[in-house]
């Protein structure tokens, strides 16, 4: 009696200690589990570095930490600047143009199937009738300053979030090795033969994640931005952040460069208008088709509605880390749930 007595206080006060530090991690939850996502997606480069450092890890570690602030933070405070710089500045020139009045509707319109006819008779009303025009400007005005200012805000806290991952991925990439081997001792205890190939799902999902939806979304997101520099769009940055954010969708990307080339055209640069519009066509929208299967032919296939779903939940639940952190979560424990429904299959899959 003494000792079941014994092993339940061990049971309790283990609990309420495992609940006070979550609570004192619960602030930086997020930032630790992109961190160590972060860090296992780049472990091949962290080795290759520190084998050409001969074995120094902490110096090792801190190359790569100044990589990712060179890749990760750096590039999202030059866009934080832009957004602050280019956003009232489109704001402004939009106004300007909407003062003169619309312009009549592009030919195509009426040709889109179901809905063309309806926003050509819409477009000419208000084109047609400054009173029209005034009025669809309030009914928008507000949400859309409401959905501004919340981008803003997302992409601020942003540069904070991807700072701290960086400091934390330091010590992640000089200790990986050691945390590594804790977390695979404390798995064999816990799950026993199956702790391999629980890992095994785990790293195959991150690497699926992060190298078909993130890698894709960042080549896209950089393509779009050279091309938007080339032909002289205005907030190219923070046009090619937006490309890159909207990758998830499969029409997402055409969205913007389509609106670029628009713009462009009615700027009478109809050269530049041709060339956004073969940039877009043969290189944005071609990494879609081409590099994408092969980097997620590195990891594992994930469904759409995943993908979705996690990058939405992923950013109300986590701020900007959300975007990649979302669907990792959500594809981890979609793996998890399709292998205990089917076993049998997933390890039959596995062995060939």
């Amino acid at each position: 009696m003494d000792k079941r007595i014994e092993r339940m206080i061990q049971v309790v006060a283990g609990t309420a200690l495992a609940i006070g530090c979550l609570m004192v991690l619960k602030p930086f939850l997020a930032a630790l589990l992109s961190a160590a996502i972060l860090c296992f997606s780049t472990w091949p480069l962290y080795r290759l570095i520190e084998r050409r450092l001969r074995g120094r890890r902490t110096l090792a570690a801190l190359a790569m930490t100044l990589l990712m602030i060179l890749v990760l933070v750096l590039p999202l405070a030059l866009i934080a600047g832009s957004y602050v710089d280019d956003v009232p500045q489109l704001l402004e020139r939009l106004r300007d143009t909407l003062a003169q009045g619309l312009p009549t509707p592009p030919g195509w319109l009426a040709s889109i199937p179901l809905v063309g006819e309806s926003l050509d008779a819409g477009w000419r009303e208000i084109a047609g009738s400054k009173a029209a025009l005034t009025e669809a400007l309030k009914r928008i005005a507000q949400p859309a300053r409401a959905v501004l200012v919340q981008a803003g805000i997302i992409v601020g806290e942003g540069v904070l979030q991807f700072t701290l991952i960086a400091f934390i991925g330091f010590f992640f990439y000089r200790d990986g090795a050691a945390l590594a081997q804790a977390l695979r001792n404390g798995l064999d205890r816990v799950a026993g033969d199956i702790a391999g190939r629980l890992l095994e799902i785990v790293g195959g999902t991150i690497n699926g994640v992060m190298y078909g939806i993130v890698g894709t979304g960042l080549a896209q997101g950089l393509a779009a931005a050279i091309g938007f520099l080339i032909a002289g769009v205005p907030g190219a940055l923070m046009l090619g952040f937006i490309t890159a954010i909207l990758s998830i969708v499969p029409a997402g990307p055409p969205l913007i460069w389509i609106s670029a080339t628009v713009w462009l055209f009615f700027q009478d640069q109809p050269g530049w208008a041709v060339f956004m519009a073969l940039w877009g066509f043969f290189v944005v929208s071609g990494i879609d088709n081409i590099v994408k299967p092969l980097l997620i032919s590195r990891g594992s296939s994930l469904p759409f509605v995943l993908v979705l779903l996690g990058v939405l939940g992923g950013v109300l639940a986590f701020g900007f880390v959300g975007i990649f952190l979302g669907p990792t979560l959500l594809a981890v424990g979609f793996r998890f749930v399709r292998r205990w429904a089917a076993p049998q299959a997933d390890e039959a899959a596995a062995e060939k």
